[in-house]
């Protein structure tokens, strides 16, 4: 606990500075199994752990790859399309392990039992979006497995802005609580209010550089959020070849949707779409506002593709 508690301290007092290469042994691949029982003996606080075993010989196990973010950059579209594969097993919810203290005081033991039952050839995979924003949380992963394999998606940050206010919008909504309108979030002071959590959270070459403090590059994938959206397939191509997995998604897998305007599902016969909150429309902006958060995102943006040493089709 006091490793811990020493980290955090570290992270918060630490000035946001790269290291010229990450601090990580990229050479450290050992089979998921061992690792996880390494992790046991020095993490868990009590002795009586226990493997959960399935009569049909399937066990949980920490996961091997996690969705680190971003929000409403596509994770959950990732997750199902990645679930396609065969060799992954998905949780099904956002865990919240790594972000959330009263979660993560409750050990690995805890965090290992939200895992989904899965054979010796599948890959775990959980997805929690607030991962990658969160200061504490690349420190943490790295503690428990130093060769984890993380996928990052991530879209146009303007965009990303417009989702993250009209998730929380028809969230209120449902509830039937009155929500003030975006300009109220975006404007402060006639300026472009850059103290919103929502613009925070697209500044996306700040949570980088904390993730590369502990990950090199080559462990983080990087899902063009707005390329999903349009041709999913050779996206999920990419995903496949980085987590080492056969080729068994295809082209096939995915159809249009018409009425509801975005890619579906189909699986052995099988169709399916995600949930009807995805996809909703985004609010009415006036022009010039959002040219302020084009123009606010520019450096930001032009900053993370000399991070990442990569280019995207962003405003």
């Amino acid at each position: 606990m006091a490793a811990f508690l020493l980290g955090a301290v570290f992270l918060i007092v630490q000035p946001q500075i790269v290291p010229s290469r990450p601090a990580i042994n990229s050479n450290a691949e050992a089979s998921s199994q061992s690792i996880q029982r390494e992790l046991l003996k020095k993490t868990s606080q009590k002795n009586d752990f226990k493997e959960n075993i399935h009569s049909n010989g399937s066990c949980q196990q920490l996961p091997q790859t996690i969705i680190i973010g971003v929000r409403k950059g596509g994770t959950r579209a990732l997750l199902e399309m990645l679930s396609l594969h065969p060799d992954i097993a998905a949780a099904e919810s956002e865990v919240h392990f790594f972000d959330w203290e009263d979660h993560y005081r409750n050990g690995l033991q805890w965090y290992i039992n939200q895992m989904p039952f899965s054979n010796s050839h599948q890959i775990t995979v959980e997805k929690t979006p607030a991962y990658f924003t969160s200061p504490k949380v690349p420190e943490r992963v790295y503690n428990m497995n130093q060769s984890m394999r993380l996928l990052l998606i991530l879209r146009d940050p303007s965009e990303r802005v417009l989702s993250d206010y009209t998730q929380v919008f028809y969230n209120h909504m449902q509830k039937h609580k009155p929500y003030p309108s975006i300009e109220q979030f975006l404007i402060k002071d006639g300026e472009l209010n850059v103290d919103y959590k929502a613009i925070n959270r697209s500044l996306y070459y700040i949570h980088m550089e904390n993730w590369l403090k502990y990950f090199p590059l080559d462990h983080i994938h990087i899902v063009d959020g707005d390329k999903l959206i349009k041709d999913p397939f050779p996206e999920i191509e990419k995903v496949e070849r980085f987590l080492k997995l056969s080729p068994q998604i295809n082209a096939s897998n995915f159809y249009f949707n018409k009425t509801k305007g975005f890619y579906c599902l189909r699986d052995s016969g099988r169709e399916r779409c995600l949930h009807e909150s995805k996809g909703r429309a985004h609010p009415q902006v006036d022009t010039r506002l959002l040219e302020k958060l084009h123009e606010y995102f520019h450096e930001p943006n032009k900053k993370f593709f000399e991070l990442v040493g990569r280019t995207f089709d962003w405003h």
